[in-house]
Formats: structure tokens, C-alpha cells, sequence
């Protein structure tokens, strides 16, 4: 079984958000069998910046989506949406 490449897009529920907490506070949500290589910042509008994570799964059925509900549940989430997505 391979492994699959994935572009997290997290917006944060405000601009007042710290990103560096949230990206601690995602780097400890990251479930078993997942593994974080990084983040990076994208901006959106009016100083609002969404949080980019690079996230390695497993190749097989429903692989981000341990992820994205451990994502969802962090405090400061407003929404996540995969945004990319290529075999390894």
C-alpha cells in the first residue's frame, strides 16, 4: 500500500487568532497513521490568513478523513477543506 500526499486548507474563526498556537494545537490533533510535514500561511483577505497543512496518509479508502474530523474538533477551526491530493 503507498502513501498519499495531502494540502490542508484550515481557516481560522477570526483574524484574531494566533496561528502558531493553532498550528500546536493541530500538530497534537494529528491521529495515528497520519504524519504532519509542515505548514504554511496563505493569505485571504483583510489580514485574514488561512493555514496550510501538508499531511502524509495512507493509500486506501476514507485517507484524510481522520484528519480533517481531528482537525475540525481543534478550538480556533472554522472549516477545513482538502485542497490537493496526489499519490506518494
Amino acid at each position: 500500500m503507498g502513501e498519499v500526499a495531502a494540502k490542508i486548507k484550515i481557516m481560522p474563526e477570526s483574524i484574531d487568532i494566533d496561528l502558531n498556537k493553532l498550528k500546536e494545537a493541530l500538530t497534537k490533533a494529528i491521529p495515528e497513521g497520519a504524519r504532519l510535514h509542515g505548514f504554511s500561511e496563505e493569505p485571504v483577505a483583510f489580514g485574514l490568513k488561512a493555514l496550510i497543512a501538508v499531511v502524509k496518509v495512507s493509500d486506501m479508502e476514507g485517507g484524510t478523513e481522520k484528519v480533517e474530523e481531528a482537525f475540525r474538533k481543534v478550538k480556533g477551526v472554522e472549516s477545513i477543506s482538502v485542497v490537493e491530493l496526489g499519490r506518494m
